[in-house]
C-alpha cells in the first residue's frame, strides 16, 4: 500500500513530467475544442483528466498529445487544430498551465506553481512526409514526434502493421536527422522493433519511448526488447512506463485499469535492464 503522504513528498523533491496525455483527442471528439461545454476546471466524469486530478496528483509537466487518427483526412490541418487546442487550453487556464518549449521554460513553469505543458506529435503520417511541416511543428511547440502511430507511414515501419520499409527508409533517416537538428525528441513508442534499431544508429540524440513497457514481461509488439533498451540507455534514452493494462502484463489485459503493482514491475525490470535513469511514467490517458 502507497503512503499518500510519502508520495506527495516524492513528487515535491521529484518533480513529475508525464510523457503522454490524449486530452485534447477528447476534447476534439466530446466537446469540439469548445471549453465552456467542456470546462476542465471542474471534475469531469466522462474524462480520465481535469485539473482538480492533476492538482491532486501533483503533476509537475504533462506533454499532451497532438495525436490524429492515420486515417485522418488532411492530418497536417487536423494536428494543427490539435496544437491550436493545447496553446488555447493554456490561455483559458493560465492559472493552472505555462506552455513550455525549453528545459528552462518549464522549470520556470512549476517554480511559479502551474503544470508545465508540453506538446508531442504521434505518428509520423501528422507531418504528410514534409520536413518544412516538421519544422512548422517544432516552431509551434513541438517536442517530440512519435515515428509511426498504429499503421506504417512510407518512410517507417509500425509495430502493429505488416513490415513494408524495413525499418527506417532514406527519407526516414533525414526525418530523424532534421529532429535531431531542431532539438525534437525522437519517439520510438508504436514503432516496429526495425524501426526502433534503425532510430537508434541514425540519432545522434537520447531517443524517447513516450509510453511504452518491457517485452520481457508482457510479449506485446508495442513494448521494448531487453537489447534495445540496453541500447536505448547506453546512449541516455529513457523509456516511459505505460499504464495501458494490456502492454504491461499479460495477467491485467482485460482489466479496465492497471495495477499500479504491475506498472512498477515493468518500471523495475526496465531499471534493471537499462539504468536507473533510463525509465519514467507515462499514464497515456485516453481521454
Amino acid at each position: 500500500m502507497v503512503n499518500p503522504d510519502a508520495a506527495r513528498d516524492l513528487l515535491r523533491r521529484h518533480p513529475l513530467v508525464d510523457g503522454h496525455n490524449d486530452l485534447p483527442w477528447a476534447l476534439r471528439t466530446q466537446a469540439g475544442y469548445d471549453f465552456d461545454r467542456m470546462d476542465i476546471a471542474v471534475p469531469q466524469p466522462s474524462l480520465h483528466t481535469d485539473i482538480p486530478r492533476l492538482r491532486a496528483g501533483g503533476l509537475a509537466g504533462q506533454f499532451w498529445s497532438v495525436y490524429v487518427s492515420c486515417g485522418t483526412p488532411d492530418p497536417v490541418t487536423a494536428t494543427l487544430d490539435q496544437i491550436d487546442a493545447v496553446h488555447r487550453m493554456a490561455q483559458r487556464y493560465p492559472s493552472d498551465f505555462g506552455l513550455a518549449r525549453t528545459a528552462d521554460e518549464l522549470t520556470t513553469v512549476v517554480g511559479q506553481g502551474r503544470i508545465a505543458s508540453l506538446l508531442g506529435a504521434e505518428g509520423g503520417h501528422s507531418i504528410d512526409c514534409s520536413l518544412a511541416v516538421l519544422r512548422a511543428f517544432y516552431a509551434l511547440g513541438v517536442r517530440y514526434l512519435t515515428l509511426t502511430h498504429n499503421e506504417n507511414v512510407p518512410w517507417a515501419d509500425s509495430a502493429t502493421d505488416s513490415p513494408a520499409v524495413g525499418g527506417l527508409s532514406a527519407f526516414g533517416v533525414d526525418v530523424v536527422r532534421e529532429m535531431n537538428r531542431l532539438g525534437m525528441l525522437v519517439d520510438c513508442s508504436h514503432v516496429a522493433v526495425s524501426t526502433m534499431r534503425d532510430a537508434l544508429a541514425a540519432s545522434t540524440a537520447p531517443i524517447l519511448f513516450s509510453h511504452s513497457s518491457a517485452r520481457a514481461l508482457c510479449d506485446h509488439p508495442r513494448n521494448v526488447p531487453d537489447d534495445v533498451l540496453t541500447a536505448m540507455a547506453a546512449a541516455g534514452g529513457v523509456c516511459m512506463v505505460t499504464f495501458v493494462p494490456k502492454f504491461v502484463s499479460p495477467d491485467c489485459a482485460d482489466w479496465q485499469r492497471t495495477s499500479d503493482e504491475a506498472a512498477a514491475e515493468a518500471g523495475v525490470n526496465i531499471r534493471d535492464i537499462a539504468a536507473s535513469d533510463a525509465w519514467d511514467l507515462s499514464w497515456e490517458r485516453r481521454h
